[in-house]
């Protein structure tokens, strides 16, 4: 890889989250840049689909005194029944009303920042990974849509001895894999609904290029870098990917990769975002749908497991809804 100075290469990212275990193995610090390939009808992190910045507003956190309003130099803010309105075709996201909310209450999403900056802000983290063997994910969005900036940064935290991950959706350029993976211990790949024209329609893409990349990534694997471990994911959206026929579609398309997965994980639905659908001035056609129950979970892991010939490695991750009894 031509070497790049770290002090001129930099990324859109919206922020670091520290202390995580959903991630990876160990205690990580997963990085979330900014802009994604696919816009997920469920997406939980919708400030990252966009690569530009976003202005959001934090409705609990405003108290009402309409300096924003007064300070901005386009006019682009506006209260209307006690909500901000922000016409984002005029908003030239300046940061004027973020510097004068006495309350905080506006925010710019997506910020540019430096590998060299990133890098030392994640060796601050060193002794977690360390003590819990942890290292550093790299999400979004889509990070290899920055592969140059990714691969810079997960080289030389390589060279650091920390844990590197690449969390994808697999829908990128082949090229980007091919500059990433050399720094990737292990690689997070989602595999949403194995149905393409139902991709589209949740997703607004195929799958075909996805698809193709995880048969490419795998042969990489066996061939090139036996050490590079593959996690598959699979969220589980109520009448979307939740089916018996997806999950069992999904688990005879792996059972070909037997050999190089190590873990498929089937995320649970999670409606904790909604509010950040609010704050963005987003609708979400998932914000009144619950949780599943641990009944739907555990019905989602059979109809893999039944399928998938190395069934102990197909498990379910994140929260149920909680059932009270019947009295």
């Amino acid at each position: 890889m031509e070497k790049t100075t770290l002090d001129t290469l930099n990324a859109t990212y919206l922020h670091l989250q520290r202390l995580s275990t959903e991630d990876g193995p160990g205690i990580r610090t997963t990085v979330f840049l900014k802009g994604c390939s696919l816009h997920c009808a469920w997406c939980h992190n919708p400030e990252s689909i966009s690569s530009k910045p976003f202005l959001q507003w934090h409705s609990r956190l405003c108290i009402g005194c309409q300096t924003c309003i007064l300070s901005c130099p386009n006019d682009s803010l506006s209260m209307q029944d006690g909500v901000l309105r922000i016409d984002r075709n005029v908003c030239r996201l300046c940061g004027v009303c973020t510097d004068a909310c006495p309350a905080n209450a506006l925010e710019i999403l997506g910020k540019k920042i430096y590998s060299s900056e990133l890098i030392d802000e994640l060796l601050k983290d060193s002794a977690f990974f360390a003590r819990s063997g942890g290292g550093v994910t790299f999400s979004g969005g889509e990070p290899a849509l920055q592969p140059e900036f990714t691969a810079t940064v997960m080289e030389t935290l390589r060279e650091r001895g920390i844990h590197t991950a690449l969390d994808t959706c697999g829908n990128i350029p082949r090229a980007s894999l091919e500059l990433i993976l050399p720094y990737t211990d292990l690689v997070l790949y989602d595999i949403k609904l194995m149905d393409s024209r139902q991709h589209k329609q949740f997703t607004r893409a195929g799958n075909e290029l996805i698809l193709e990349n995880l048969r490419w990534l795998v042969h990489y694997i066996r061939h090139d870098a036996p050490s590079v471990q593959l996690w598959i994911r699979t969220p589980l959206i109520p009448q979307a990917t939740a089916t018996q026929a997806n999950l069992q579609a999904i688990a005879a398309f792996l059972t070909e990769f037997e050999d190089v997965i190590e873990r498929w994980e089937l995320c649970a639905f999670n409606n904790l975002c909604h509010d950040k659908y609010a704050r963005l001035g987003m609708h979400w056609e998932y914000a009144d749908r619950p949780l599943m129950t641990q009944a739907e979970l555990n019905e989602c892991q059979t109809w893999a497991r039944t399928i998938y010939r190395k069934p102990q490695i197909v498990n379910v991750t994140g929260a149920a809804r909680s059932e009270q009894s019947k009295g």
